[in-house]
């Protein structure tokens, strides 16, 4: 019976150093995340690169979980609700000292966890363009990259309202853009409203507006300013 009794006392107390042990490494998982806010309405990928397809968007101003960001890419896996996928760094943002600041220039100092790129084929098909793509596919040419704002002072959209909260436009252009599609480009980095597009990408006319160009970049067709050559709407 003791020879007995010490058996269990021996089980019991493994099971609880097991439990203790995965309680730890549950807790540590949970703090190797970082905290941070999408600087605008911004894309979440199925994997980190601009031809995966979008699987959900974080709208500006939102927190979202960063489990890590990839060294030489300037790609976050990130966690917003039931949303997981991979996010632009330097759209995401956390304080750092005084000032608020993306988080992929200033991951080291912000302590975030450098995590492995997944491998290719395992995050599922590349985009076939947004849910109202009007061309799409990732065969299109790549042509240098978007020029971001900086964060916090993305330019306001021309169709009035704040960048990333630009007024709807006309159901029209978007009809004209569906039957008039055009190659697609891609571009380092992520389609925000308030960046800007490269000089070699061709922009495309609406008839009766004046104000607008249009081009699908990354899989995701967008209104561009001629003036300024800045994206003021994504059609998701």
């Amino acid at each position: 019976m003791a020879a007995k009794k010490e058996e269990e006392d021996i089980s019991m107390r493994t099971l609880f150093k097991t439990t203790a042990l995965a309680a730890s490494l549950l807790a540590g998982a949970a703090s190797a995340q970082t905290m941070a806010t999408a600087s605008t309405d911004l894309n979440v990928r199925s994997g980190p690169a601009n031809t995966d397809a979008v699987v959900g968007v974080i709208g500006s101003g939102d927190e979202v979980a960063v489990s890590g960001c990839i060294e030489s890419a300037n790609w976050c896996q990130v966690t917003s609700g039931t949303l997981t996928g991979w996010a632009y760094g330097d759209y995401l943002t956390t304080k750092v000292g005084d000032k608020i600041e993306p988080i992929y220039p200033n991951r080291q100092s912000i302590g975030i966890a450098v995590i492995e790129a997944p491998a290719a084929g395992a995050t599922g098909t590349t985009a076939t363009a947004g849910t109202n793509a009007a061309a799409g596919g990732a065969t299109g040419a790549t042509m240098g990259a978007v020029v971001g704002g900086p964060v916090g002072a993305l330019v306001g959209a021309a169709i009035g309202g704040t960048a990333g909260a630009a007024a709807t436009p006309d159901p029209t252009i978007q009809t004209y853009i569906v039957a008039n599609p055009r190659d697609p480009v891609y571009l380092d980095g992520e389609v925000v409203v308030g960046a800007g597009v490269p000089d070699n990408v061709d922009l495309y006319e609406i008839p009766e507006q004046p104000d607008y160009r249009y081009v699908t970049i990354n899989g995701q067709p967008v209104l561009v300013s001629p003036t300024d050559r800045r994206i003021v709407y994504i059609y998701r």
